[in-house]
């Protein structure tokens, strides 16, 4: 018994009838099914390979592409809306870029857009390394100006810092470093040059109060498993949330400036508890210590400063908080008083900076004026 066949549309050749598919009243071979549709990568709906408004990788049908996506300007490469970039905050007025031809465009401009994101530089030897972030106010967002703290920050050949846009600034401007370890900030990065040309310049962060002063850490710095990784942020929050007063009187915030952009999880009896309650709130941004960032958690309590026993003092402070929540159990960092640990602090910075703040087993000091 012959077995029936029909014509394909497509190719004009006989194939069994089993083989067939009717799509919008034309019949398809396999083969010529395969070559000649795609199907939406969005919604599922099968269109023809000449309407497909994405691209091979991803299928789209003018819908969805309208709806979804849109092409970088630069490369024609299809991108979803959420994740093209923009050469500035202004969206309605530019052009969207993928990631690639975004750090292209942008490798000239001394100012960069808030969303800008290079690949990391990492320096020191080292498994923890602090990414710092200081905003500087009151005296333009001004390319010149930007270069000269990039030509001061930059003028080894390293890449220390860029610099960015930053919306919550009256009239100034984020600087951005690379990763480094706590001892390459220390002893290679040439902060005092920086803050003492921002201050030349005109800048200042503590009494400008619209800064702040926020330090990433890597989380691969807590150990090498997950759950491993957890505990010691959730000892972390712990001693955050267990010394609140301390901190806040080290921040130099105030309490209102604290619940706008570092706000608190919420006191509990232990660290796990603590980090239970920060994944209820769905780990927001605005918080003492965001954990939104997938390779990094970030102090944000910190007001700026431009003084630069405080800048390190307070990357010494950072280093020795994942110190102790590293190195103690649950139960010792339940019964760590906040006299057991400034007296463990030895950095001399960090022992000047509290001493200062009356918070070092009440030796103050006179302190000189923050900038």
């Amino acid at each position: 018994m012959t077995e029936e066949t029909f014509v394909c549309s497509i190719c004009g050749q006989p194939h069994p009838i089993h083989e067939r598919t009717t799509f919008e009243d034309e019949e398809l071979c396999p083969h010529c099914l395969d070559t000649e549709t795609r199907v939406c990568h969005v919604c599922g709906e099968r269109i023809w390979r000449d309407d497909n408004a994405g691209d091979e990788d991803t299928p789209l049908c003018e819908h969805c592409y309208e709806r979804h996506y849109t092409s970088c300007t630069r490369c024609g490469a299809v991108i979803p809306m959420d994740s093209a970039y923009y050469l500035s905050d202004d969206t309605d007025d530019e052009d969207p870029l993928c990631h690639d031809c975004y750090l292209l465009r942008s490798a000239d401009r001394e100012i960069h857009n808030y969303y800008y994101k290079p690949d990391p530089i990492f320096y020191g030897d080292g498994g923890r390394f602090f990414g710092v972030e200081l905003e500087i106010d009151g005296a333009g967002e001004r390319n010149d100006r930007a270069c000269q703290l990039l030509d001061v920050a930059n003028r080894s050949g390293h890449e220390h810092i860029y610099i960015k846009h930053d919306g919550s600034l009256d009239d100034g401007m984020e600087i951005v470093t690379h990763p480094m370890t706590l001892a390459y900030h220390m002893a290679e990065m040439p902060w005092g040059d920086v803050v003492s040309e921002a201050l030349r310049m005109g800048y200042t962060s503590h009494k400008a109060c619209t800064c702040g002063l926020h330090v990433h850490v890597n989380r691969s710095a807590f150990g090498d498993a997950d759950e491993e990784r957890e505990e010691v942020i959730a000892r972390i929050l712990f001693f955050v949330e267990n010394h609140w007063n301390e901190l806040l009187r080290f921040s130099r915030r105030s309490r209102s400036q604290m619940e706008q952009w570092a706000a608190r999880y919420g006191r509990k009896d232990d660290p796990k508890a603590v980090l239970d309650n920060a994944k209820k709130e769905h780990y927001q941004r605005y918080k003492c210590v965001n954990l939104t960032n997938y390779n990094t958690i970030e102090f944000r309590m910190f007001r700026g400063t431009l003084k630069l026993n405080t800048l390190l003092a307070t990357l010494q402070m950072v280093d020795r908080i994942c110190d102790v929540a590293l190195y103690l159990t649950d139960q010792e960092m339940q019964d760590l008083t906040w006299t057991d640990f400034a007296a463990g602090c030895t950095a001399p910075e960090l022992v000047q900076y509290l001493k200062e703040r009356r918070l070092y087993v009440s030796e103050p000091v006179a302190a000189a004026e923050e900038v």
